[in-house]
């Protein structure tokens, strides 16, 4: 754990106001669930909270599954980074953090599907062999929790039609986002 220097003290209602600049640091938004942990030593942690990555596990069946079954190279995302991919090196993408542009895209809330002659939209911010061919963000009563999209390397054209990969694609979105709502 690193100190950071700054103390602040604790409201009459137990609130405590985490820094701007920790807050910008840690990409911590408004309305942003936090998990508080403690320890034994006294020590009060909070760690971002990332539903999606309650279905870590599941999220990963799924992308293998359309891997497997179609042939897509998939990544599913929560706001922040990659929890789970097929298809593609895991150590690419594995827990990387989303590129700035594919979190304009998962804010927009709306399908996203590449079209020839646009410029590639890189899905981590340190990686492009691969780009965005398809992505549509995973929404739970309302709230944007992550994106699930198809890559492609540009090297050979899509096996699948364009829309029966964007009806994949927002399948698994809609699919994975109900499994938060129960």
């Amino acid at each position: 754990m690193k100190a950071t220097g700054i103390v602040r003290r604790i409201d009459d209602l137990g609130r405590v106001v985490i820094p701007k600049e920790i807050r910008r640091t840690m990409r911590i938004r408004e309305g942003d669930p936090l998990e508080i942990y403690t320890d034994r030593e006294g020590e009060v942690i909070f760690k971002k909270y990332s539903p999606i990555g309650e279905l870590a596990e599941f999220a990963a069946q799924y992308a293998e599954t359309l891997h497997k079954t179609c042939n897509m190279s998939v990544i599913i995302c929560d706001r922040d980074a990659v929890i789970a991919s097929s298809g593609l090196p895991r150590r690419e993408f594995a827990e990387k953090r989303l590129s700035p542009e594919l979190e304009k895209l998962i804010n927009a809330r709306s399908l996203y599907c590449w079209k020839e002659g646009n410029d590639r939209l890189q899905a981590t911010v340190d990686q492009s062999t691969y780009h965005v061919s398809c992505a549509m963000p995973i929404l739970t009563e309302g709230d944007i929790i992550g994106c699930v999209a198809s890559m492609s390397d540009g090297s050979r054209p899509s096996e699948l039609n364009s829309d029966l990969e964007a009806k994949l694609i927002q399948t698994a979105a809609g699919f994975l986002g109900r499994q938060l709502e129960s």
